[in-house]
C-alpha cells in the first residue's frame, strides 16, 4: 500500500489534489482513498489531505501517520509546519518551488526529493495560483504510484485541456533529485 500526504492552504486545491489521484487510481485498478483533514480554517490556513492506494481492498479508516510521499503545495509551509514528520525513509517529498532538489538535501537528507515551479506553471495556463491538478502530473514523474496516462485521464475529464496542459507542464518540469 502506498500512503501520501498532501500540505497545503485553504483554497490551493490540497484536498482536490487527493480526490484526483484516487479517481485516477480507481479508474486503473486500483483501490485508492482520499479524505481530507480540517477543521473551519479560513482560506490561506494550512490543510491536510491524504491518499491510500493500493492493489488489494483497503480496510484502514485513520490518517496517514507515516505516508510514502509527502506533496507541498506551498513552499512556505515549511517554515511553520513539519510536513516530512513520519515520512518513511527513502520516501519521497514533492515540493512546489522554484528551487532545486539539491537546496533541500541537508533539511531532508533521508528522503528523495522532487521540485517543480508548479506556480508558475498554474498561473501561465490557469491565470491562478491554484496548483492541484499541476501538481498531480508531478506525482506521476516523481513517484511512478499512479502513471501520467490516468493523471491526464481524470483531469481531462473533471476539468478540461488548460488543466491537461499544467500537468504536463509539470510533469515535464519536475526535476528529481538522487
Amino acid at each position: 500500500m502506498k500512503e501520501l500526504r498532501w500540505h497545503g492552504r485553504g483554497g490551493q486545491g490540497a484536498v482536490t489534489s487527493a480526490e484526483l489521484l484516487a479517481k485516477a487510481a480507481i479508474t486503473s485498478g486500483l483501490y485508492a482513498q482520499a479524505f481530507p483533514l480540517f477543521g473551519p480554517e479560513r482560506r490561506g490556513a494550512p490543510v491536510l489531505a491524504f491518499n491510500r492506494i493500493d492493489t488489494d481492498p483497503i480496510e484502514l479508516n485513520r490518517q496517514v501517520y507515516e505516508p510514502d510521499t509527502v506533496v507541498v503545495l506551498d513552499a512556505t509551509l515549511l517554515k511553520t509546519v513539519q510536513v516530512a514528520e513520519g515520512l518513511k525513509r527513502d520516501g519521497v517529498i514533492l515540493l512546489n518551488t522554484t528551487r532545486n532538489p539539491d537546496y533541500f538535501a541537508d533539511e531532508f537528507k533521508d528522503n528523495r526529493i522532487a521540485t517543480v515551479d508548479a506556480t508558475k506553471i498554474a498561473l501561465k495556463h490557469l491565470g491562478s495560483n491554484i496548483v492541484s491538478t499541476a501538481m498531480l502530473g508531478a506525482l506521476a514523474k516523481a513517484t511512478g504510484i499512479i502513471d501520467l496516462t490516468s493523471i491526464e485521464h481524470i483531469v481531462s475529464e473533471q476539468f478540461g485541456a488548460t488543466n491537461l496542459e499544467a500537468v504536463r507542464e509539470t510533469y515535464s518540469a519536475t526535476v528529481v533529485g538522487e
